[in-house]
């Protein structure tokens, strides 16, 4: 069968290596300068002025909704289709996550339908640009302006994607990546949140510090914890950064090659991405009515895939309701083998079992 085809790739290698070893031999080990200079050169390469590295995207976005100010009994609306740390950060300040359908075509937030959902608890929404695709942000910018609502894009999926304004996660209060090891740039573990707002990027910094501006001579001003990047991490972090145009180049042509061979194969239905407008494919999603059947097939082949996540409704914890259009994503979805490392003969690889599956049908 030869090697097994994972469903990511991503590359950690002697570069990497030698970056990190400079930083040990320096003793930068905690957050210090190469934590400052990967948070610089990522604000440099979106534009914006601020950018904050936590330990993760699910910390990012908590400590964004610290930074808002989000308290119990406040309500934070956001789609019901995403992974399950958008949830759980308001959840954990004793917030409210108030769900909204996805769209019927896209597993994007239907803006239309946020106005509903808002009441007088309402502090926050949270767009969220799976797989780089782009949430309508003018819509929801307008919708908070008039409730005087803070917008915070989960931009964990969107690294460096565009729509026709610009970088997903610059457009709103604040913006909140992952560097977790299936994203375009990686640490391994790690995120970040960026901001053009002074004052958040401030509060930002000492929550991530324990609520306090040095650690060595404390004083204590709001709310925080121990939320600090590494120097270590960071020096990773770098060189993926430097990689950034290859990457970004080999993530459009692995999804250039499943949409071109997919058009032959009408059991499969391919979620699109905007890639000529400038939205990421950092993974290649379909629908297929014979998902289960389509994994087990591909296993056989040794080819793994991943399903689709749950949606966030079947969290036993947060309020459901009625959410047909997330209902097609969740039963039907499938991630296929991709990834900036992903080789393109794997793809090629996939591409001839899953000709082989249709014909088998």
């Amino acid at each position: 069968m030869g090697n097994k085809i994972s469903w990511f790739r991503n590359s950690f290698g002697e570069e990497e290596l030698k970056k990190l070893g400079e930083s040990v031999a320096q003793e930068h080990i905690s957050l210090g300068p190469v934590t400052a200079e990967l948070e610089a050169q990522f604000a440099k390469e979106l534009n914006i002025p601020y950018a904050v590295a936590v330990p993760s995207g699910s910390v990012a976005l908590l400590i964004s909704l610290i930074a808002c100010g989000i308290s119990p009994e406040d309500e934070v609306i956001m789609p019901n289709r995403s992974w399950i740390a958008t949830a759980n950060a308001p959840i954990i300040l004793g917030a409210k996550a108030v769900l909204v359908d996805v769209q019927e075509d896209l597993p994007l937030i239907d803006a239309s339908q946020i106005r509903e959902k808002i009441t007088p608890k309402t502090k926050a929404i949270i767009p969220v640009h799976l797989n780089g695709r782009s949430s309508d942000m003018e819509a929801i910018n307008k919708i908070a302006k008039e409730h005087s609502l803070f917008v915070i894009e989960d931009a964990c999926q969107a690294m460096f994607s565009k729509n026709s304004s610009g970088f997903l996660g610059t457009q709103s209060d604040m913006g909140c990546y992952s560097l977790g090891v299936t994203k375009l740039i990686s640490t391994g573990q790690g995120g970040m949140i960026v901001t053009r707002n002074k004052e958040l990027y401030e509060k930002l910094k000492l929550i991530r510090n324990n609520g306090t501006p040095d650690h060595f001579i404390p004083e204590y001003t709001t709310v925080g914890l121990n939320f600090k990047f590494t120097d270590m991490l960071a020096s990773i972090g770098l060189v993926h950064l430097s990689q950034l145009k290859e990457r970004l180049k080999h993530v459009n042509k692995v999804y250039e090659k499943y949409a071109e061979a997919l058009k032959e194969m009408p059991y499969l239905k391919m979620i699109p991405v905007n890639v000529k407008q400038g939205e990421v494919p950092i993974y290649v999603e379909v629908l297929c009515e014979k998902r289960d059947e389509l994994i087990s097939f591909l296993a056989s082949e040794g080819i793994e895939t991943r399903p689709f996540l749950p949606n966030l409704e079947m969290a036993p914890y947060i309020e459901s309701g009625y959410f047909p259009n997330s209902k097609i994503f969740e039963e039907q979805g499938l991630f296929l083998p991709s990834g900036p490392s992903q080789p393109l003969e794997n793809v090629d690889k996939v591409i001839e079992a899953l000709k082989q599956f249709g014909r088998e049908l």
